[in-house]
């Protein structure tokens, strides 16, 4: 599933054509993707202006001149492409192969002229449309933790947020209450870099390790949203371009191989926590 630096990079392609611009006209090729689409889907939304185009979490908004707010989730295969659109990114950047027209659900066209289609071969991904006013009171909103890369996001807040917590620190960085957006890549990645176990029970983290955390944390999806994300399956952003961040990766998928960490000497690791795959290195990381 596209963690956030995939979703923030679909999101920074589309910015360009979406936002201001008015939609002349939408079509809904079938009645629903995971969900059904919201009653009069396609009317509510002809004729509209999006505002601007942001992000959530994992959640792709759209507010509109209406009081409403388009979101979409990518879900598991779900892609954006623009008719037209020409890559900017430099040459290393390969480009996906053209999304099946039998998997195209939704279309998006504006009074410029432009053409935005979304793909979902898998069709877990979903739309709704939201009063704006009362969206933080959405299921799918309330109770979300701070952004990764906001300011409410440092060791203060996991200091406070692990207090007294036994769970692992993998699995409490899951926990969307606890911060918005993270998923099992990054989590990895970062508690390398801090030097973390993923193990490790998360309120017995002390302060100067939470504020590596913190830091590690933030770098590596910034670092993540510069490749353009990761690309392991279906995942490319609205130019087409796959993500390059998967040649970065230090502890995921690396399992048996050594760890990259300078005269660490240990091997990167693979274990299960709570269903999901954990690569860490068991040397360096305590």
């Amino acid at each position: 599933m596209p963690e956030l630096p995939e979703v923030e990079t679909v999101r920074r392609g589309l910015e360009p054509v979406l936002a201001g611009a008015r939609l002349a006209r939408v079509e809904a090729r079938r009645p629903d993707l995971r969900f059904p689409l919201p009653e009069g889907f396609v009317q509510r939304l002809a004729g509209a202006r999006i505002e601007r185009l942001t992000r959530r979490a994992k959640y792709l908004l759209a507010p509109l001149d209406r009081d409403l707010t388009l979101v979409m989730h990518l879900g598991m295969t779900g892609r954006f492409e623009i008719a037209g659109a020409v890559s900017e990114r430099p040459g290393r950047f390969a480009l996906a192969a053209p999304p099946d027209p039998r998997h195209a659900h939704i279309v998006f066209e504006t009074e410029a002229g432009a053409r935005v289609t979304y793909f979902d071969a898998r069709r877990f991904g979903y739309m709704d449309l939201l009063v704006s006013g009362a969206l933080e009171q959405h299921p799918w909103f309330r109770g979300l933790g701070p952004e990764p890369l906001g300011p409410a996001f440092d060791a203060d807040h996991l200091q406070r947020a692990f207090a007294g917590r036994r769970q692992p620190v993998k699995s409490a960085l899951l926990d969307q209450r606890i911060v918005a957006g993270l998923g099992n890549i990054y989590v990895c990645e970062a508690l390398h870099r801090a030097e973390i176990a993923p193990g490790r029970p998360a309120g017995a983290i002390g302060r100067r390790r939470l504020e590596a955390l913190a830091v590690s944390v933030r770098e590596v999806l910034e670092e993540a949203i510069e490749a353009g994300g990761s690309t392991l399956r279906d995942y490319a952003g609205a130019d087409g371009a796959l993500g390059y961040f998967q040649h970065r990766f230090l502890v995921y998928g690396r399992d048996g191989e050594a760890c990259a960490r300078p005269r660490c000497r240990g091997r990167i690791t693979r274990i299960v926590q709570a269903g999901r795959s954990t690569f860490a290195c068991p040397r360096c990381q305590k």
